[in-house]
């Protein structure tokens, strides 16, 4: 793996680049052989928040994650973990689908336990999400102000509308900065 790491509005120190690299150094173990790709790891200190975000493009799966917390290197410990969750989620998947389709083996190792296994049993937490409530509700047409303007009566951090504009059903949602995002639907 190629490491890109960026600092946005800071220096990245010799000391961050060497403990990003050998963190996520610690994901190629998970790997049959160690993907040939670009590790593209942003760093940035937003509100006092000192901010990791990582993308690591493999075959078939993009693993994305995001952490911060008031110390850079305990975000970026946070998001290694995250992302060693990420994988050991995906492996099982990955490696049943190579299986199903006469490959011999998947990108992934099937025998590494995870980092936090008691007896080489892992807490199952993140193997099933569990469905509670679901919600039905009629699109009411209005624009993207109105719908930001709703959201935020509410007081939730995203809202689904029929946008009046373009008859297409759109999501604002309340960005980690404060601002506003919108999601547009392609057709």
């Amino acid at each position: 793996m190629r490491y890109n790491v960026r600092g946005q509005q800071m220096e990245v120190t010799k000391a961050i680049r060497d403990y990003i690299e050998k963190k996520l150094g610690r994901l190629e173990k998970y790997f049959v052989t160690p993907p040939d790709t670009d590790v593209n790891v942003t760093i940035s200190v937003v509100r006092d928040q000192h901010v990791v975000e990582v993308t690591i493009p493999l075959p078939g799966v993009v693993l994305r994650a995001e952490e911060r917390s008031s110390d850079m290197y305990a975000s970026i410990d946070l998001v290694v973990d995250k992302l060693e969750r990420q994988i050991r989620k995906h492996k099982t998947k990955i490696n049943r689908k190579s299986r199903q389709t006469g490959l011999a083996k998947g990108p992934l190792k099937e025998d590494v336990p995870a980092a936090g296994a008691v007896n080489g049993a892992e807490a199952s937490d993140e193997d099933e999400y569990e469905l509670v409530r679901v919600k039905r509700f009629e699109l009411k047409p209005m624009d993207v102000q109105e719908a930001i303007l709703q959201m935020n009566l509410l007081g939730h951090s995203f809202f689904v509308f029929e946008n009046a504009d373009t008859n297409q059903v759109n999501v604002v949602y309340r960005r980690a900065d404060g601002r506003y995002g919108l999601i547009e639907t392609a057709h």
